[in-house]
């Protein structure tokens, strides 16, 4: 990696770090950098899950005054999470790196689908909600979270947007601490999968270190002034970069 690309795969770890934070999808960031400076996709999927763990803690703490009270809520959603992560991890390495190349261009187009719909779908299920709130979500919101563990342990990108879209449907509480929320399961679905990669994946640690520092940074941006960004531009980044990632992997 040239002292440029390092440069690039450092800045891409702080965007990632406040957009994750803020509202998810930081992978859509990084994992296109990654690309181009020559890893493998699986290579870059994993040491970017690792570097961005870092990134995810930072975050939390950031948010640590959104989390007080919900202690039983945040065991129980995390127990989901945790065992969705570890098994999409499982997934990454068991499948054949060629089921990986040709999933993740859709996971990705999936991903902005919902990071460009977002706004629609809060407004519409704001104004449309027929589906009871509690303040744990019931059994549907676990089955949901746990998914969505699933499917962070083995790609990641956009898992933010999946987990405060179900929890806004499903939990009667205020936006900022359902976000305090997130940031906690996201956290424990990239680190379990981190840990589970430290011992059975090839791991580029000069990557992962440079997004590990850069997502830090990110983190405590999020957490302080990224929901001051204007949400259009903060979006069309996004979805420039994933298309990027689409066109990288396709070609």
């Amino acid at each position: 990696m040239s002292p440029w690309e390092a440069v690039g795969v450092f800045a891409a770890g702080i965007g990632a770090g406040t957009i994750n934070t803020v509202v998810g999808s930081g992978t859509l960031i990084t994992f296109p950098v990654l690309l181009a400076v020559g890893l493998p996709p699986v290579t870059a999927n994993v040491s970017n899950t690792l570097g961005l763990v870092p990134g995810s803690v930072s975050g939390v703490l950031g948010y640590r005054e959104e989390l007080r009270g919900q202690r039983s809520r945040l065991i129980r959603l995390g127990s989901a999470s945790l065992t969705g992560g570890l098994l999409g991890a499982i997934l990454l390495m068991v499948l054949p790196a060629g089921a990986f190349k040709a999933i993740v261009p859709v996971l990705i187009g999936i991903a902005l689908l919902m990071v460009v719909l977002q706004p629609r779908l809060a407004k519409y299920l704001a104004t449309h909600r027929s589906t009871p709130v509690t303040a744990e979500g019931g059994v549907a919101l676990l089955i949901g979270v746990f998914g969505t563990g699933v499917y962070g342990g083995y790609f990641g990108a956009a898992q933010g947007v999946l987990l405060l879209g179900l929890m806004g449907l499903l939990l009667d509480d205020e936006l900022q601490r359902i976000n305090a929320t997130k940031n906690v399961l996201a956290l424990l679905v990239n680190g379990v999968a981190a840990v589970f990669f430290l011992f059975v994946a090839h791991i580029d640690w000069t990557a992962a270190l440079l997004i590990a520092a850069g997502s830090v940074i990110g983190g405590q941006l999020g957490s302080r002034i990224g929901r001051r960004l204007p949400p259009t531009a903060l979006r069309a980044l996004i979805v420039a970069v994933g298309i990027a990632a689409m066109v990288k992997l396709l070609l």
